[in-house]
């Protein structure tokens, strides 16, 4: 039983390597969530004094532990500009990192916004200063190309629960091979018991405790599932419905959508305000009148809202995923022009 277990673990493990162009799957170490994926490669790389580089559309899951790291740490963070469009500022981030940042820290794709981030040139900007590139692709993986070698990423924190269609309590990080982190947990890892500190082999050295199992075999049939739809497939299912999304909405007078506009990539999300309306009871009325579920409010990123102009009001985010129909976005607007009338 034990055996089956593993195999099942390490099945997962080796589907993800294969998704993001992995070639030791050791190097994917599973986490319950993205949270606490950004949390083990941030304090796992950064030391007292050191300087980051991160943009203004992060997540809390960035924000908030490179804050408590400055305040406990001395470190030094900087945000760089990003548009309402989420354009982000390259000549600004060419010129604050420097020799002395460790970390370039970037969503791929803004949980709000929904526009995508090049990491590519990210990476090359950080690789030439000698810093490390950490990519939070919570909102691209299984639904955008995540490729380790294309990115030349050294981390990349993702969810289970998202596009990748697995269960909540979910995760993971890729660390880059050569890259020694400080374990964010110390505990049992069923090998090497009897050293006193935590095994140096990977995964092990960052898995301390007992795995969810049952979640982990169920992200790997998620995973399996999406490499048999076909990541270009899925994004483009995602792209044709925001795009009709977002059409409609437009034609709703007082309705703002956030992010790019028509026509420009991202990812398979659109938020939006309504001219008079909080946008909670929008999304409460949704619920309840409609049987339509979206997300109200900061999305846990205020940082996102500073750029977008939304701060102090927030907006709706309405998802899309494969699974997503077209009698569901044509409802969704139906839905949306009834409460704006």
């Amino acid at each position: 039983m034990a055996m089956n277990a593993g195999r099942s673990i390490l099945q997962t493990r080796t589907a993800l390597a294969q998704l993001l162009q992995v070639d030791n799957a050791n190097d994917i170490v599973f986490t319950s969530n993205t949270t606490e994926a950004l949390n083990l490669a941030i304090k796992g790389c950064l030391r007292e004094g050191d300087h980051v580089v991160a943009t203004m559309i992060e997540h809390n899951s960035v924000r908030r532990p490179l804050e408590y790291l400055k305040r406990i740490k001395g470190i030094q963070v900087d945000y760089i500009p990003v548009s309402a469009q989420g354009i982000l500022d390259l000549a600004e981030l060419k010129e604050r990192v420097t020799s002395q940042t460790r970390l370039v820290v970037c969503a791929h794709s803004s949980n709000l916004l929904g526009s995508i981030l090049p990491v590519e040139e990210i990476g090359k900007i950080a690789h030439a200063a000698g810093a490390l590139l950490l990519i939070d692709a919570a909102q691209t993986i299984g639904c955008y190309p995540v490729d380790v070698k294309q990115t030349g990423a050294d981390m990349i924190a993702f969810p289970g629960h998202k596009s990748l269609l697995g269960p909540q309590g979910t995760g993971g990080l890729y660390i880059r091979p050569d890259l020694e982190l400080e374990p964010l947990l110390h505990g049992g890892t069923g090998s090497q018991s009897e050293a006193v500190e935590m095994p140096k082999v990977r995964p092990d050295q960052y898995e301390a405790g007992t795995l969810n199992t049952v979640g982990i075999a169920g992200l790997g049939s998620g995973v399996r599932t999406v490499m048999e739809y076909g990541i270009e497939k899925i994004y483009q299912h995602e792209w044709q419905l925001t795009q009709q999304l977002m059409q409609g909405l437009l034609e709703i007078k007082g309705l703002t959508c956030l992010g790019p506009e028509l026509g420009v990539p991202r990812t398979g999300l659109v938020a939006f305000t309504l001219e008079g309306w909080d946008a909670a009871e929008v999304a409460f009325r949704l619920d309840r009148q409609y049987q339509i579920s979206v997300r109200a409010g900061y999305h846990c990123t205020p940082l996102g809202h500073m750029s977008a102009g939304t701060t102090g009001r927030g907006a709706v985010r309405a998802s899309v995923g494969y699974s997503t129909t077209v009698q569901e976005i044509e409802a969704l607007i139906s839905a949306m022009k009834q409460i704006a009338q």
